[in-house]
């Protein structure tokens, strides 16, 4: 009898439904069948059912967050069950021990994580049987049952499941030493937070805050331009004075002199210039690219759109999610016009058949073997939903990966961009474009894609005459780079090795999978939102106080840059095709942590913070994570210590005395930061606070704490009130 166990419950359901089977209790029965001819149990993780365990489970002295306990660095690592799943776990490991169960059939998913999920729960079970590997990327039934049919052996993909343990270990090196040691630094300046730190968290953020930092810093400046509206031939049109090819004008006084002499006067085509573009249709998606869509197009964030798909997946409607791939096999291709066939009998998409293309098989845009790496591209299968049983979340994420399908069986979209040079009175040059579309191709069907703001032109031709009928003078102010949406976040992270100035590591990164995976940006993502470093408003990504804290002090440590990213995707990578050993990528990350933790000790005596950065910085609740209390001063009222309770300062006597003693965090709409409530505390007075409000006045002014009434006072400066 052989086991099965798949990654989730929902998985676990779908591999069992062809068969004929008995729900038990965290398991299903299947009765003897072709496929298994002595039958079989399917049982399933609840996604990541192991740990590393903590700390403390090595050495006691761990469990203390000190600078004098690093680096912590286990000899040898150790995964336990996580105790919220440990009923599951107990299912999974007396079926591993049924005697009549022979062998096992590793079910996870067909990638490194579920590689790592199954196999340390096997580890944790003391498993000496055999086992196989059912590798899939889709949940219909022909390919779970030809999958059933075609088992890898355990040794294909045992070496995805080294490189997923080490990335696993090595990323908890450096989260466990490098949270302990910037967030312990930092308080010791007056933040008293955990500030996490990741192998791939931080150098995504280090990204943001460098945009954010940007925008801060940008200048806006005033430019004009000059605009005309001509009227040649009853043809009219617009164009844009301009200056040796530059429309923008510095000056307000020139912008007005030039439309002053351009009112009223003859105008004459000078230069027409066409150009006609070829556009291909968009490849098919791999995950990051669906998720940038997605978001573009109904703002739906990463994490939302990955929840869709695997949902889509689960129920067997498209192929494997996280795939990182955008094309296919021959294999698959010759299954796309039965597919196809069947979508056309939709309502939604019977206006876009029949195909002009019957076949994408010998197309080599779409389909390249060497291309396809675990996985091919997330394409719809076999398996045609009621598209109104769907949710809406997924019915559009649906939509799009079937429209793509389809937009690859349509013709090129072809187009014509015209520049039109137009002179006034001989001297002052014009410029105008615009675009005729000629063919609209695969632009049938992917109508959704963003049109370019480019106008249509008339019919025009050298030398034609006519007049300027209007001209006038816009003013405008240079805008500052905008802020990343979520959808360009996943792209950010996907093509990081933009950002390296080395071009040899460039194409070490641009090889691999960029930060993160294609199965991890999201949850990434999610985590900066958790811990408090980003803010997401509209859809835009805002950097916190917090984060602008934490990069600035890791400076230019090589733990902020995808440079130590390139580095370890490309060993990691070598791992998994069995070219490099664990052993040694363990070594590097040992030294890369020694490094750091000697670096920023020696580094921390001169970081220092700017005043704008330390006013908004506010602590924050994480949860699982613990606060070090930090003591700013001594109470006033009592012997007890001033410590941060998160929403204000209080006395660490409360709970034994009930003293009352506090020192609000926000004082007139400011935020008062920790430096300043030790300069209170210590009898000083505090630095320059700008921009407290009070009814319809701002003011600036420096606090002090009155000795005698334990009252906060304001210390005005002359023309501080506003």
């Amino acid at each position: 009898m052989k086991l099965i166990i798949a990654e989730k419950p929902d998985q676990g359901s779908t591999l069992a439904s062809i068969f004929k089977h008995k729900k038990q209790n965290g398991f299903i029965e299947i009765f003897p069948n072709e496929t298994f001819l002595r039958g079989a149990y399917v049982t399933w993780a609840i996604g990541h059912l192991c740990q590393l365990v903590a700390p403390e489970k090595y050495e006691s002295g761990w469990k203390k967050w000190s600078l004098d306990t690093l680096p912590i660095i286990p000899e040898h690592f150790q995964y336990e069950v996580t105790k919220d799943k440990a009923k599951q776990f107990a299912v999974i490991k007396k079926l591993v021990s049924d005697p009549n169960v022979t062998e096992i059939i590793h079910a996870g998913d067909a990638g490194r994580e579920g590689e790592l999920i199954i196999r340390n729960i096997l580890r944790l079970t003391n498993c000496k049987k055999p086992m196989k590997r059912l590798w899939i990327s889709s949940l219909t039934p022909n390919a779970i049952r030809e999958g059933f049919n075609k088992l890898l052996d355990e040794q294909d993909t045992k070496s995805l499941y080294f490189e997923a343990y080490t990335r696993a270990c090595a990323d908890w090196i450096v989260g466990m030493n490098g949270s302990r040691l910037y967030s312990l630094l930092l308080q010791q300046k007056g933040f008293s937070d955990v500030f996490s730190v990741g192998r791939v968290q931080t150098p995504t953020l280090a990204l943001i805050v460098k945009r954010e930092l940007e925008i801060e810093n940008f200048k806006s400046e005033p430019f004009w331009e000059v605009t005309a509206r001509f009227a040649i031939n009853g043809k009219k049109y617009s164009g844009k004075w301009q200056n040796e090819g530059e429309t923008r004008v510095k000056t307000k006084e020139l912008a007005e002199k030039v439309a002053a002499f351009c009112r009223d006067k003859p105008a004459e085509v000078a230069e027409v210039l066409s150009e006609r573009k070829e556009f291909l249709p968009p490849l098919l998606y791999n995950l990051s690219a669906l998720q940038a869509e997605a978001n573009k197009r109904f703002k739906s964030s990463p994490k939302n759109t990955l929840d869709m798909l695997q949902k889509l997946y689960q129920k067997g409607y498209v192929s494997y999610p996280r795939s990182d791939s955008r094309y296919v096999t021959k294999e698959e291709a010759n299954t796309f016009p039965d597919i196809l066939n069947r979508l056309s009998h939709l309502k939604d998409y019977e206006s876009y058949f029949p195909l002009p293309i019957a076949s994408i098989a010998d197309n080599k845009r779409y389909v390249n073997e060497k291309k396809v790496t675990d996985h091919y591209a997330i394409i719809p299968t076999e398996q045609i939903p009621n598209l109104d049983r769907l949710g809406s979340d997924e019915r559009k994420i649906y939509d799009l990966i079937v429209t793509s399908l389809i937009a690859a069986h349509y013709n090129k979209s072809v187009a014509e961009y015209t520049t039109v040079t137009t002179l006034v009175d001989g001297r002052a040059s014009f410029i105008s474009k615009g675009k005729v579309q000629l063919e609209e191709g695969w632009r049938k069907v992917l109508n959704h894609k963003e049109r370019e703001d480019v106008p249509e032109l008339p019919t025009l031709s050298i030398g034609e005459q006519g007049k300027t009928v209007k001209v006038d003078v816009k003013e405008s102010q240079t805008q500052p780079p905008k802020r990343y949406t979520e959808g360009q976040l996943i792209t950010l992270m996907k093509t990081a090795g933009k950002h390296i100035d080395d071009k040899e590591l460039e194409k070490i990164l641009s090889k691999t999978e960029g930060l993160g995976t294609e199965a991890t940006r999201a949850g990434i993502i999610t985590m900066l939102k958790d811990r408090l470093y980003i803010e997401v408003k509209k859809n835009l990504v805002y950097a916190t106080a917090k984060a602008k804290i934490l990069i600035e002090a890791i400076g230019q440590e090589i733990l902020a840059s995808p440079e130590m990213t390139a580095k370890w995707e490309q060993k990691l990578k070598e791992i998994s095709e069995g070219a490099a050993v664990p052993k040694h990528f363990m070594e590097q990350t040992k030294k890369m942590v020694l490094h750091l933790i000697s670096s920023s000790l020696e580094q921390s005596a001169a970081w220092v913070f700017s005043e704008d950065i330390t006013q908004n910085f506010t602590p924050g609740k994480q949860k699982g994570k613990r606060r070090t209390s930090t003591k700013l001063g001594p109470c006033k009222k009592c012997d007890g210590d001033i410590i941060d309770k998160g929403t204000f300062y209080g006395c660490s006597n409360y709970k034994k005395n009930q003293c009352n003693f506090t020192i609000s965090k926000k004082i007139l709409g400011k935020n008062i930061t920790q430096k300043n409530v030790k300069l209170l505390l210590s009898g000083e007075k505090t630095d320059l606070i700008e921009g407290f409000t009070n009814k319809d006045k701002t003011f600036n002014a420096r606090l002090v704490l009155d000795g005698q009434e334990n009252r906060i006072k304001f210390l005005f400066e002359e023309t501080a009130v506003k």
